[in-house]
């Protein structure tokens, strides 16, 4: 390979997003080396872009010795144990201040690891974050990375050339040091675990107390996307509602079994809140609405022997009314889960010392990426606003959005639960708000049983200044 010319970037992982990106990236006037750890895959990668600046490399020798320096290699491979094994293959190869990005859904404390140890041996590594799928790939995704800031410098020109534009600039920022990056991600993906749920929770009222089919459901979504409503997923809903089976001429979203998978993001999200304290209620009943359908065996069984109430059929004007309701009743939601995913991120952040600038990642979450909506414009002021707001309810205008929303949502959530039909993430949305804005909570009783089964003590409201009390409770 000596006759090649030396390549800008390399990519190692020539998968669905690996080939994406790769062609993004060339796109941009680059000259791209590529490897796959089967050959063959390498091989039918060149031939199907014959005339592109692209370097094929047998092996990952080849891969680095096609490379400028400093070296800029991005895997796109499977998270966990294979990202380690290639960094074991790679590190005798590279030399000091060359760069190395895992471009996959990587738990952060692993980035975090794998950082220190690269470190050590004058190797930049960058967890990044990539979200859009195949199509953001491709022609613009939004991108997340973490490192040290003299390796988003190197990086930087690359990154912003791919990634998504809009108004406000390419859909990239340094996030902050080490594992930041794959944390914010870990974040995005679980607000969309409850983004995707709670539009499942409407489809699943208008097919099932509104009788609606999937056509009409689709004109309602495209409505909506030109709203209050408007995003990717959304939008995507619409087109999903209007696909029919090739074989029986049906709605294909009604031939597909209610079984839902997860890689991993949605518990590592979870996981975290409730390390930091955080509570994220929205995020975890979507991730245990995707576990419930997975008890799908069970639950054909519990068919025939749990019956629940029967409740009428809705009239035309109260169907009218629920439509209309449950667009309020969304955005409301989603806003609690945003506020949700954003306070987590602030106190990782805090905790970790990464300086996550959240106006940023609200910005760079505005192209790109799975969750774009229009709703993260807004988010995006109230950090313009105020940098440290707390949560994203005490901003006032998101807040008073929420707050006129609510007739709408508790009306929809009763709907729910006269029909039965099961809205976790919406129900925990409210209960969220409810919650958040109530001055006294019922834990003062639970404090009480606490101390009167096992002396863990309590405060007064009365006396604060006492401290921590203990009381003899009576026995019986």
């Amino acid at each position: 390979m000596s006759d090649q010319p030396k390549a800008q970037f390399g990519l190692i992982g020539l998968g669905v997003m690996g080939s994406a990106l790769a062609r993004n990236i060339e796109d941009r006037g680059l000259c791209v080396a590529v490897w796959n750890h089967t050959p063959a895959v390498t091989a039918e990668f060149m031939a199907a872009i014959p005339g592109k600046r692209f370097v094929g490399a047998q092996t990952l020798q080849q891969l680095v010795e096609a490379l400028e320096r400093p070296r800029r290699i991005l895997m796109m491979i499977k998270a966990g144990a294979p990202v380690d094994s290639m960094l074991d293959q790679l590190k005798p190869l590279l030399e000091e201040g060359d760069i190395v990005i895992d471009g996959g859904n990587s738990w952060y404390k692993d980035t975090q690891r794998r950082e220190a140890r690269m470190r050590t041996e004058g190797i930049e590594f960058v967890g990044a974050g990539v979200s859009g799928g195949e199509s953001g790939a491709r022609f613009g995704p939004s991108i997340m990375p973490g490192g040290s800031p003299r390796a988003w410098q190197k990086l930087r020109p690359v990154l912003e050339a791919i990634a998504a534009k809009t108004d406000s600039g390419p859909c990239v920022t340094h996030v902050g040091p080490d594992g930041a990056g794959h944390f914010v991600k870990m974040v995005h993906n679980g607000i969309e675990y409850g983004d995707m749920q709670i539009i499942a929770e409407a489809y699943d009222l208008l097919r099932k107390a509104a009788g609606m089919d999937a056509p009409s459901m689709a004109d309602l979504f495209a409505r909506w996307n030109h709203g209050l409503l408007e995003s990717f997923l959304v939008e995507l809903t619409a087109r999903v509602l209007r696909k029919n089976d090739e074989e029986t001429g049906k709605p294909l979203v009604d031939l597909i079994v209610d079984a839902a998978g997860q890689k991993g993001t949605g518990r590592w999200t979870m996981e975290s809140a409730l390390q930091s304290g955080v509570p994220i209620p929205t995020l975890t009943a979507a991730l245990e609405a995707r576990e419930m359908s997975a008890l799908r065996p069970q639950r054909l069984q519990a068919v025939h022997k749990l019956q629940g109430l029967v409740a009428p059929a809705l009239t035309s004007a109260e169907r009218d009314r629920l439509v209309d309701d449950l667009e309020h009743a969304i955005l409301a939601s989603r806003i609690c889960a945003y506020a949700q995913g954003m306070s987590l991120i602030s106190a990782a952040s805090g905790e970790q010392g990464w300086n996550v600038r959240l106006q940023e990642i609200a910005r760079i979450w505005t192209g790109g990426c799975i969750i774009r909506a229009k709703l993260l414009d807004s988010i995006k002021l109230a950090y313009e606003r105020a940098p440290e707001l707390g949560n994203l309810l005490l901003d006032p205008d998101l807040g008073q959005v929420v707050v006129s929303s609510q007739q709408a949502w508790r009306r929809v959530l009763a709907t729910a639960a006269m029909a039965g039909v099961p809205c976790p993430s919406m129900s925990a949305s409210l209960s969220y708000f409810d919650s958040f804005r109530s001055a006294h909570l019922p834990q003062n009783l639970i404090q009480a049983q606490r101390d009167a089964f096992g002396a863990h003590t309590y405060q007064r409201v009365d006396f604060p200044e006492r401290g921590f009390l203990h009381t003899d409770w009576p026995t019986t």
